[in-house]
């Protein structure tokens, strides 16, 4: 699509997420209205009467199939960030479908992923066009993978991944406001619980979370990785049939992965419910750096304090708080390729959170729906609608330090 004007409706939109969504939305040009939704109608009034004159807010229940068509169908594009999607995806891009209204969202979970490509007719003969997963990971990961596979004839290996490298304060900082780090954590031991999928010699194969990856990354050195359960590892081979294994990882240090996995086998074993296990996570991760005799009051904490003592705060080598990794071949000689940010998406805000890594790549997205660089019909992952040179130039300038475009936003290292 390309237009002049467009209407928007951000369902979660005051949300953690969706409010960085929304608020990097309203000083496009284009954007002549945003229905900020929400089931929490009043929290979704003051935040659209924060955000000026080109925001209003409805209640709204994503569930409330009726209500939800009818929101859409005055709408030119929805950008949901409605979680978690393997409750909300498919349904939500259902009625956008049933709407007529091109979708964006930010799907991190593997399994609602699979079931909304199998939309893509569905969405074709509607003259809809659907984008799932572009947020940071899925998303931006998704693009940066792109721009390393494409410094590569054949690709063999390719690796997305995300981390903190052990910054407490990174842990800290939550997603902003509205609060959507236990909507972040559940999601997170969701993806380290029960199977994952990933690709191993050439083909889609059922695993567990935690296996250690090497990621070799150029001008850093072997890191030791975990895998856990994203969609990038199914959608990138999807694109580049060729890969023969991938899998997304953590990059993170010891006395934060080894907690995480005593809790997502406590949840595996049937000792500790999901929800249990999304509280003491949340609670662990908020108190990390600061108050220690809150957080021994948990299992989870006690773990975490123990593992923390024990490696006298080491940390493993940092790559990126989000990365891609591939290894192939150029011209007949081996190559292995990174990719990663020389600035982050802030959003306008003074420090980088969980929601301005996500909620501002949404953003862009609507920005390049509106000036028509986005033209194919259907349901797709990022890799699959979006060029990366053309996304990266129109974040750039969003970025903190501030980039005037792609060359200057990613840095791509190679050794061979």
């Amino acid at each position: 699509m390309q237009a002049d004007k467009i209407r928007v409706v951000a369902l979660g939109g005051c949300g953690g997420m969706g409010q960085f969504a929304v608020r990097t939305a309203i000083d496009f040009d284009f954007v002549e209205e945003i229905v900020v939704a929400d089931r929490d109608e009043q929290s979704a009034r003051a935040f659209a009467e924060r955000c000026g004159p080109k925001t209003r807010a409805i209640g709204l229940d994503v569930l409330d199939e009726a209500a939800l068509v009818s929101a859409l169908e005055g709408a030119d594009v929805v950008m949901t960030t409605v979680g978690p999607y393997y409750r909300f995806g498919l349904p939500v891009l259902r009625a956008a479908i049933r709407a007529g209204c091109h979708y964006l969202d930010i799907n991190d979970d593997w399994e609602p992923t699979l079931e909304m490509l199998e939309l893509d007719e569905e969405a074709r003969k509607a003259g809809v066009t659907a984008i799932i997963g572009m947020g940071a990971s899925p998303g931006l990961s998704n693009l940066l993978a792109v721009k390393a596979m494409n410094e590569l004839d054949k690709v063999d290996d390719l690796i997305t991944g995300w981390g903190t490298g052990g910054h407490d304060e990174e842990l800290a900082q939550g997603a902003g406001e509205g609060g959507t780090q236990r909507a972040a954590n559940e999601h997170l031991i969701h993806q380290v619980t029960g199977k994952i999928r990933v690709r191993r010699d050439g083909a889609f194969r059922d695993a567990t979370a935690f296996e250690e990856i090497t990621v070799d990354y150029p001008g850093v050195g072997p890191v030791t990785t975990h895998t856990v359960g994203h969609p990038e590892p199914i959608t990138l081979p999807l694109f580049r049939p060729e890969i023969r294994n991938s899998w997304n990882v953590m990059n993170m240090p010891p006395y934060l992965i080894e907690p995480l996995r005593w809790v997502a086998g406590r949840v595996d074993a049937g000792k500790m419910s999901i929800d249990q296990a999304t509280d003491q996570l949340s609670d662990a991760f908020t108190t990390g750096g600061g108050d220690w005799k809150r957080l021994l009051l948990s299992s989870l904490g006690r773990r975490m304090f123990l593992h923390y003592m024990l490696a006298s705060r080491k940390t493993i080598p940092y790559i990126a708080v989000l990365f891609a990794y591939a290894v192939g071949t150029k011209d007949g000689k081996p190559r292995k390729v990174g990719t990663r940010f020389t600035a982050s998406p802030f959003g306008g805000m003074q420090h980088e959170t969980m929601g301005s890594v996500t909620g501002v790549p949404l953003a862009t997205a609507l920005a390049l729906f509106a000036r028509g660089k986005i033209d194919r019909q259907g349901v797709f992952a990022p890799e699959g609608a979006i060029d990366p040179e053309t996304f990266f130039d129109e974040l750039a300038p969003l970025c903190t330090p501030q980039k005037k475009n792609a060359k200057e936003l990613v840095e791509i290292s190679i050794s061979e």
